[in-house]
Parts: C-alpha cells; structure tokens; sequence
C-alpha cells in the first residue's frame, strides 16, 4: 500500500478508492452512505459517533480525530490481500491516540464464516487465521460460524495501534441498517473477550498492552438518501 494520501474534495472521491465502484457506490449502500455521512462530519467524528463515545469520558476521555483515511489497506500475514477497511482514523484524546477501524454496514452481512472462508483453505490462509488468534490471543477452537470479516478488521486496529504506538486500538462498526441486521454475528464475536456488544455501547478489555475496544454506533438514516 502507497504511503502518499491526498485530501477528499467531497464524498465523491470516496468512490475510487473502492474494490468495484460501480456494484458498490450505489444510493442506499454502505459504501456511499458511509462516505456522505464522515465527509459531512468535516474532519471530527460523525454526530452519531460523536454521541455515543461522548458516553464514555471516563474510559476515553474527548477523543478526537487526527486523520481519517477512506478504504484504508492493512496488509496481514499469508497472502496477498490486505484488509481493507471503510475508513481508518487515527485519534487522540489528552494523552493517548487510538487506533480505529471502522466498518460500515446498511444490509449487507459480514461476510463468509471462519469455516466458508477455510473451506479448502491454502496454507496463506491457515498462516493467516493462526496470525490472526496469536494477535487476539485467542488460544482456543473458534466457533466456525464466526464471522471472518470481524477477526481481520479488530486485527487491522491492532496491528495500526502498534504502528503508531498507540494505546488503544478500536473496532468500530457503523451501521445505517433500521433493523441492526447482523448485529447477533457482531454479539458472537465480541462475546469472544466477555462482550456484550449492544448497539450504542462502547466496551473495553486490555489485550496483552492494548486497551481493545469495541462499538456498534447506530448511523443517522437519512444518509441512505445521498
């Protein structure tokens, strides 16, 4: 991944920086919707974010963003595809900075299950989910229904927070979905580390010298119109 970004003008030039632009940047999809929504914010958190971390002064303290990179690559070991996250933003609050990946969803699920993605799995991919558990310290069977999607998105947030030598490392789903589809999946995984994962709710656990958190921010509908 280049290490040269260039500034947005407008949601618009979220659009490029996609897998398949013209499946995905369509009215009503998490893609565009997620774009509007951060580009309108202007720098800071979404007010629906803003809203939901400012719960948690006590844990966080005023964060606020430094960067936020769009269809942020992460590379992680066994092969050649990065994780590619929906926005990536590196924060700060009075004293720390936080590693944050985020995801954004509308209707669409997370994805293939550990067992739908290791089916027939090569050993790139095998090195891959062994990197994955190591960095979660996970040393355990993981349920194969799990979603693979969640383990290389929080590992994304990890591996960044080492780079930048931050504290604290976040995975952060944005969901514009009325019903909170694939929030049952979204439970699963953060019950992994002793989580509920209730929308609207931030948690934390510590992760060998990372604070890991976790939160499901509920998105302002009217972005799906943009």
């Amino acid at each position: 991944m280049k290490k040269i970004f260039v500034p947005t003008k407008d949601a618009n030039s979220w659009k490029g920086f996609l897998a398949e632009p013209d499946k995905q940047w369509q009215i009503g999809y998490s893609a565009r919707t997620l774009a509007n929504c951060w580009e309108y914010a202007n720098g800071v958190f979404p007010s629906c974010v803003q809203k939901v971390l400012s719960n948690y002064g006590n844990m966080i303290g005023n964060i606020k963003p430094l960067l936020i990179f769009p269809e942020y690559k992460v590379n992680l070991p066994g092969g050649n595809r990065a994780s590619q996250n929906d926005v990536f933003v590196l924060a700060k609050n009075n004293d720390e900075l936080f590693s944050i990946a985020v995801e954004g969803k509308v209707s669409e699920s997370f994805g293939p299950t550990l067992e739908e993605w290791l089916h027939n799995s090569s050993d790139g991919k095998k090195e891959r989910i062994e990197y994955i558990k190591s960095l979660l310290n996970l040393n355990i069977d993981l349920n194969p229904e799990l979603r693979y999607q969640l383990f290389h998105r929080t590992a994304s947030a990890l591996i960044e927070a080492e780079k930048y030598n931050a504290k604290n490392a976040m995975l952060l789903i944005h969901s514009f979905s009325a019903e909170n589809k694939w929030l049952e999946d979204y439970q699963k995984f953060t019950a992994l580390f002793g989580q509920l994962g209730e929308v609207n709710k931030l948690y934390s656990c510590q992760l060998n010298n990372i604070n890991l958190l976790f939160c499901w921010v509920k998105g302002d509908l009217k972005y799906l119109k943009c």
